[in-house]
């Protein structure tokens, strides 16, 4: 048995006030389309306006209250209606009126009388134009929603990358790899406390594991060293700083421009006593200043081989002590504020071998 699908025919508005004019159109048309007629313009808004707009719309001009004019300004103003074909259907033949409706947004312009096969070849073009930039439309649409997607998945993957790089450089050092995801993000808490975007906040949080990735360039004897360092083997630790910014090198990637400043910064100090370039102040990155404070404070409260974790108010207390000399005193005052954030972050990524 075979089956017929019913085509859905366009439906095509009649907007006249003289009904023999909205008879000739509709005896023209409605062999092949579904036909509306409204004797107004205000009419045909309503027609136009509703949950069913038309296809097209034939529109006369002179009409009295509101004319054609008027009407198809209306109608291009409105998002429901804005990209639905208007074909002025009018016995003024002036260029200056054909002019003001092409202007208005019109598609065609038709003279009274009209000519039925040209009616019905001018309707049928402009319906199959505007099928064919909804079609276009939707696709660029898809494609455009493709493209973010893919665009996302990429970013996602980098910063995943960039994630495991910075615990990968962590394990090297005897951590358990959570250090960065702890650290990253009290940079992004703290970043937000300072007044910044939520973008940039999540730009600096998703850079932030990249801080020591220098440390894989550093000798297994000196970095997992159990006892003191000497002055000669500290002096090659302050080299992973110079290490990790060259490790990631010139990159067009801002977060990966950034992972290399952040990299290269976080342990300068406020004073100007850090290393590796003795910056002082506001001459340190904001990003650099951000990172050190977490760095630190995640330090100070994790466990390690070596020692027991700090609490809480003991690792803030030092950290306000060394305010204005290791950190920004403005950073470490707004940390401080976040307490309740830390002790979250550090429940929900705490160390695996507590």
């Amino acid at each position: 048995m075979t089956r017929t699908v019913e085509t859905v025919r366009k439906t095509v508005l009649i907007v006249d006030d003289t009904p023999e004019n909205l008879d000739i159109l509709k005896g023209i048309l409605a062999p092949f389309y579904r036909v509306q007629v409204a004797t107004n313009g205000r009419v045909a808004l309503k027609i136009a306006f509703s949950s069913t707009p038309p296809d097209l719309v034939l529109l006369d001009v002179m009409m009295p209250e509101m004319d054609g004019y008027e009407a198809c300004r209306l109608l291009k103003l409105d998002d429901r209606t804005r990209d639905v074909p208007v074909i002025f259907v009018t016995a003024r033949s002036e260029v200056d009126d054909e002019a003001r409706g092409f202007e208005l947004g019109a598609a065609d312009y038709l003279v009274k009388p009209v000519s039925p096969p040209i009616v019905l070849a001018r309707v049928r073009t402009h319906l199959e134009m505007h099928d064919r930039r909804k079609l276009l439309a939707n696709q660029v649409e898809v494609r455009t929603a493709q493209l973010r997607l893919r665009n996302l998945e990429l970013e996602e993957t980098r910063i995943e990358v960039i994630r495991q790089l910075g615990r990968a450089a962590e394990y090297r050092d005897n951590e358990t790899g959570l250090h960065v995801m702890r650290m990253s993000r009290y940079a992004g808490l703290l970043a937000r406390k300072t007044g910044l975007s939520d973008p940039e906040a999540d730009q600096i949080m998703n850079a932030a594991p990249m801080h020591d990735i220098g440390k894989i360039g550093i000798r297994d004897a000196i970095l997992l060293k159990p006892g003191k360092l000497t002055a000669e083997e500290f002096a090659v630790i302050q080299t992973h700083p110079e290490i990790g910014y060259r490790i990631i090198g010139p990159q067009s990637s801002d977060i990966l421009q950034l992972g290399g400043l952040i990299a290269l910064t976080h342990h300068e100090k406020w004073n100007g006593r850090g290393y590796p370039r003795r910056l002082a102040g506001e001459e340190i990155p904001l990003a650099g200043r951000l990172c050190a404070v977490g760095d630190v404070f995640d330090a100070l409260t994790a466990r390690r081989p070596y020692k027991a974790p700090w609490s809480v108010d003991d690792a803030l207390a030092l950290l306000v002590r060394e305010a204005g000399e290791h950190f920004d005193p403005r950073l470490v005052s707004l940390f401080v504020d976040l307490k309740e954030e830390l002790v979250e972050i550090m429940g929900r990524y705490g160390d695996e071998s507590a």
